[in-house]
């Protein structure tokens, strides 16, 4: 069986799989400690990192999704998507030649649906490709765009959904769509902000009021902020 490579680094450590591949994100996944006698970084409110979040209009022109090249090759014939799929499959999955994944059980925080046929998923960027684009990206080079499209570094960047409800959020932000399921509302917002803060991407004016209101709306709402990303420009 294939994939082996893959699979014994995820029961190290997913942050282990981040160094391989050559033009992704190389820092240690925010929510678990580099090494082991690491002291684990304190949560702070997600308010403080909205609050980082520079404000300016979004600029979409120009976009298109072959500018963010995605789902490296990461080794043992799998590829990011891949390795997405095999870190949140809540039991299995199996995995056939060069990575083939075939059935297992994942959840799908949007819409809180079981899935056990991996074709019914998609893999969702927390913030979507155009909607990075207009909130910054445009600026960056081609290798910090692969970087942000594949990255592995930060364990909310890429999750595993329904394709029905990933194709429901589109490139929307939080002022536009939000989860069905409403016990993940709060997670989402919190997510969607680290990787904005993450990235260093702006908010638009509607975006930051809709996403002052949520947090505001949620319990105490404390998150591990994220590493900052490299980003080299145009």
């Amino acid at each position: 069986m294939r994939a082996r490579g893959v699979i014994a680094a995820l029961s190290m450590g997913f942050a282990t799989l981040i160094a391989a591949p050559a033009g992704l994100a190389t820092a240690a996944a925010p929510d678990a400690p580099a090494a082991a006698n690491a002291v684990p970084r304190a949560k702070v409110p997600v308010s403080t990192l909205l609050a980082q979040l520079s404000r300016e209009p979004e600029d979409p022109s120009g976009y298109d999704r072959d500018l963010f090249p995605h789902w490296d090759y990461v080794g043992d014939g799998c590829d990011v998507r891949d390795v997405v799929l095999i870190k949140e499959a809540r039991s299995g999955p199996r995995i056939g030649d060069d990575c083939d994944i075939e059935r297992g059980r994942w959840y799908s925080k949007f819409d809180g649906v079981n899935v056990h046929d991996p074709s019914r998923l998609d893999i969702d960027h927390m913030v979507a490709l155009a909607e990075a684009w207009a909130s910054g990206a445009r600026d960056w080079t081609e290798e910090t765009r692969r970087d942000f499209a594949n990255d592995l570094g930060y364990s909310q960047s890429l999750i595993a959904v329904t394709a029905s409800s990933n194709r429901s959020k589109g490139d929307q932000d939080p002022a536009e769509w939000l989860p069905p399921r409403q016990q993940y509302r709060c997670s989402y917002v919190a997510h969607w902000i680290a990787v904005k803060y993450r990235w260093s991407l702006s908010v638009d004016e509607q975006e930051s009021a809709a996403l002052r209101v949520l947090v505001e709306g949620c319990a105490p709402l404390r998150i591990v902020p994220p590493n900052r990303a490299d980003i080299a420009s145009d």
